[in-house]
């Protein structure tokens, strides 16, 4: 076993254990930083594959976003205790029924296609370069992204306003 192996078990139990409390937890403020802690483990990830823009624009996308995500929650709960509601066993039960359900179909799509885990390495360096990517993203022609970007930049403007309008609200 390798460093790279090592690296990868390390930041995959990290991602997992950072998901799990971000979901069990109770506090917004806890959630939104357990998910601060999967973003940039999944950052790591990409930097030990050697995608290093990659690993980069995950850091620096995500974790602003998670930024805003600390105002709008601040914001939306207002310095309100944060309120559960009662847990049924009834609910217990559907949600774990319905967790199970979606496990074994996790386990039946990989056992019955026989994914193998494979080394990853370093990408060559004749590769896609980030020139070739900002040219990509910013063309309108054949292989162009422009019209995506955009969309992508006006649906964060939109949830933007329509946060600022629903923290107005209250």
């Amino acid at each position: 076993m390798n460093s790279h192996n090592i690296m990868f078990i390390v930041l995959a139990v990290f991602i997992a254990l950072s998901s799990f409390m971000t979901v069990l937890t109770k506090s917004i403020i806890r959630a939104a930083t357990y998910l601060l802690f999967v973003l940039l483990g999944t950052a790591g990830l990409y930097f030990l594959m050697g995608y290093t823009f990659l690993g980069s624009v995950q850091v620096m996308v995500y974790a602003g976003g998670i930024v805003v995500l600390y105002v709008f929650s601040i914001l939306l709960t207002s310095g309100a205790k944060d309120v559960v509601n009662n847990r049924t066993k009834k609910k217990v039960f559907f949600a774990a029924l319905l967790s199970l359900v979606g496990f074994a179909t996790v386990l039946v799509v990989l056992l019955k296609h026989g994914f193998k885990a494979a080394v990853l390495s370093a990408p060559e360096e004749g590769g896609i370069t980030i020139d070739s990517v900002g040219r990509f993203m910013l063309s309108s022609g054949q292989n162009g992204y422009l019209l995506p970007f955009e969309a992508v930049s006006v649906l964060l403007l939109a949830c933007i306003v329509a946060g600022l309008l629903i923290a107005r609200k209250r």
